[in-house]
């Protein structure tokens, strides 16, 4: 094993992180480099829910988009509809803790899926709804497009 477990982190996170793991499995805890695993592990926690929220965005707007732009939906929005609706509600099973916070997660998501929605229909922010149209339950319908 490498003396240098935490300079590994900054130089080779592969070789850091085999390193760690091997520590766990022997139960050699004062050898972990504890402060990188705590940052790793916040790091992967925020990472998930970007996730979570990104997905809800590409939700929202692709609905919205639907919504004002009934004459142009494509496959493509269809899809992309069906892969966020799908992908939210798997990291729910996976992630338990995320459902609670979803009301939340659709509140904040709202503004930023206007924004591009507007950007990518080219019409007026002011052409969308001023609050969410769509409840949870519609949002998360697979039979549901607006």
């Amino acid at each position: 094993m490498d003396d240098h477990i935490n300079t590994d982190h900054d130089t080779d996170f592969l070789v850091w992180t085999s390193a760690q793991i091997e520590l766990l499995r022997a139960k050699q805890f004062d050898r972990l480099d504890l402060d990188n695993i705590i940052e790793e592990l916040e790091s992967m926690a925020r990472a998930e829910r970007r996730e979570f929220k990104h997905r809800i965005e590409q939700l929202i707007m692709h609905l919205l988009k639907c919504k004002l732009q009934p004459d142009h939906i494509s496959g493509s929005w269809l899809g992309t509809i069906t892969e966020q609706r799908h992908s939210i509600t798997d990291l729910m099973e996976e992630m338990p803790s995320l459902k609670p916070q979803l009301d939340a997660y659709i509140t904040r998501s709202y503004a930023h899926a206007v924004a591009r929605a507007a950007d990518e229909t080219h019409l007026p922010k002011s052409a969308f709804p001023a609050t969410m149209p769509f409840t949870k339950d519609q949002l998360l319908d697979p039979d549901y497009l607006s």
